[in-house]
């Protein structure tokens, strides 16, 4: 069934992709292997979404469905033996902007990946980028805004996190009004145009597979 359960996801099939997780915990199958299988049909959309076959609306679906079946597996996976996570990314959509759709899709995909996820939420001060990234010794700060007003909030948070020190911190930058001369002005180290290329950046960064 662990295909049918791919094939479900990718094909977007909600209730069906729901109810299967159900029954293969029944089952007693390894949460962790369940997981792996929903983490294949996520590559499977980021592909589609990267080459033009689906977009944006799927990627929103897909991430609803994952948040869903990650609901149901959390209970099992906890008491499995947890998989090393590739790094630490603290990830919130900038002060002054409380648009969070485009960073929820991000903060599923990375969590799929295998990084562990800080969601910091919307309207985000500076400074708690900042304490959270160093409470948690954070490879990499990811900061969203769809507001092109909210720029300026990613130009204070790249330097506050430079005079901090974050012991090589990365810093990418995301969102609809987000180009390369964005990344120059804010001084950033990069930008995700969307959540596959985001995740693919951050696994570049803290060199995982």
């Amino acid at each position: 069934m662990t295909q049918e359960l791919t094939q479900a996801i990718v094909d977007l099939r909600e209730d069906d992709a729901l109810a299967m997780v159900d029954d293969l915990l029944a089952k007693g199958d390894d949460a962790v292997g369940i997981l792996a299988d929903c983490k294949a049909a996520m590559d499977v959309i980021g592909e589609k979404f990267a080459g033009g076959e689906a977009f944006i609306p799927e990627l929103i679906m897909a991430g609803e469905i994952m948040t869903g079946v990650s609901a149901k597996l959390k209970p099992h996976l906890t008491a499995a033996t947890p998989e090393e996570k590739l790094g630490v990314v603290v990830i919130g959509t900038v002060q002054g902007d409380i648009h969070d759709i485009g960073k929820d899709i991000v903060v599923t995909m990375l969590d799929i990946a295998g990084f562990d996820v800080v969601d910091l939420g919307v309207d985000v001060k500076i400074e708690k980028f900042i304490a959270t990234a160093q409470e948690k010794d954070a490879q990499v700060i990811a900061m969203s805004c769809l507001l092109t007003s909210a720029i300026d909030s990613m130009k204070k948070v790249v330097s506050a996190a430079r005079e901090a020190d974050l012991n090589g911190c990365k810093l990418m930058i995301g969102g609809a009004p987000i180009t390369e001369q964005v990344v120059a002005y804010t001084g950033a180290d990069g930008y995700g145009k969307d959540a596959v290329e985001a995740v693919e950046l951050a696994k570049q960064w803290i060199g995982g597979k």
